[in-house]
């Protein structure tokens, strides 16, 4: 009769199904650390993409508001309101809002529109306005 003489390779045989602690332990420490690199990649390019779209809503705003000041024969000086901008006889059909849930300050038709996230970069810059 033949005896298996390492007692690891017994038990291995025993059952070979399943995971060693050290074998769990690696996948968990390499799953944490593609982790720790990857999630402050999509946290900055979450804000970028909310940047941009904010940017894009600015953009539409000023535009209906140069439209506005047109169709009204208006001065550079006056302010519209949201009324007669935004809706079914307005320029933009349907709400705008900054994607990090603040609303926009029209301001006058030679300003150009604010968001009022009131976010900046790291450079002092507003991330949310117009260039």
């Amino acid at each position: 009769m033949k005896t298996c003489r390492n007692p690891a390779l017994k038990r291995e045989r025993q059952n070979g199904k399943g995971f060693t602690l050290i074998e769990i332990m690696i996948v968990i420490a390499i799953i944490s650390l593609i982790m720790s690199i990857a999630i402050p990649y999509f946290i900055k390019y979450r804000s970028d993409s909310q940047a941009k779209a904010c940017i894009t809503n600015l953009k539409e705003l000023d535009g209906a508001k140069q439209l506005w000041a047109l169709d009204y024969k208006k001065s550079s000086t006056d302010t519209p309101v949201w009324g007669e901008l935004i809706g079914s006889a307005g320029y933009i059909k349907n709400a705008i809002q900054c994607p990090t849930g603040v609303g926009y300050d029209i301001r006058s038709v030679e300003e150009k529109p604010l968001c009022q996230s009131g976010l900046v970069d790291s450079h002092g810059v507003l991330t949310h306005a117009l260039p």
